[in-house]
């Protein structure tokens, strides 16, 4: 089996296993209500280790989308994109090695993020433009425009957090403690939209193998 091969199928497991360690943790941990509690927050419950995995498993996925596109690369603003799936991917692992508790977590947030969404464009519209991608393109492009509206989508419903905490005279900044409740009036959907982009940007890389095996098949 050629390497770039094994690397397609360790993308697509990684980005499985990433996922079912996500749906695990709405179950074992139900006392975190998904609505307005962040995924990082599961690191306060019982089950870090499981959270641990998941972002491992995701910044594992990203690199490994990336070792396997890079022979697909040809161009230098795709190599660009390449480099920032690379990027992304140890943001996710910054987040896991360090959690919500810990002073490196903004950081990792900040590496992992918000680089994403121009690497999964150029990387797509770069191999839209490759013959036997290009009867895939409507996924590709959906998928990674899904990207970034998933990055809007949640600094909006963080806004509307912060901004309805303040107008119901809450204060509420970085060393406050995570809120248990909603106040009445606060507008609670970060946690969905947090949620959201994880699968975006999980699925992006996930697609990308996929499609990968198929043309590799055909």
């Amino acid at each position: 089996m050629e390497t770039t091969a094994l690397f397609a199928y360790s993308t697509l497991a990684l980005g499985i296993l990433s996922i079912l360690c996500l749906v695990s943790l709405h179950v074992v941990s139900r006392e975190f209500k998904p609505s307005f509690r962040m995924v990082s927050e599961y690191a306060l419950g019982n089950h870090k280790g499981l959270l641990t995995l998941f972002f491992l498993c995701w910044g594992f996925c990203s690199i490994s989308a990336g070792m396997m596109l890079w022979p697909e690369v040809t161009r230098g603003w795709a190599t660009v994109g390449v480099v920032l799936l690379f990027v992304t991917g140890v943001g996710a692992i910054m987040g896991g090695l360090f959690d919500v508790k810990h002073k490196l977590h903004g950081p990792a947030f900040g590496v992992g993020l918000p680089f994403m969404p121009i690497g999964a464009l150029l990387l797509s519209y770069h191999l839209i433009q490759i013959p036997e991608w290009q009867e895939h393109s409507f996924a590709l492009l959906f998928s990674a425009h899904a990207i970034w509206v998933s990055l809007v989508l949640m600094g909006v419903s963080m806004f509307l957090l912060f901004s309805s905490l303040k107008s119901a005279g809450i204060v509420f900044g970085p060393d406050a403690p995570p809120l248990a409740e909603l106040p009445k009036g606060v507008i609670g959907v970060n946690g969905w939209a947090n949620r959201l982009l994880v699968l975006c940007y999980l699925l992006y890389p996930v697609l990308l193998a996929k499609l990968f095996l198929t043309i590799q098949s055909s």
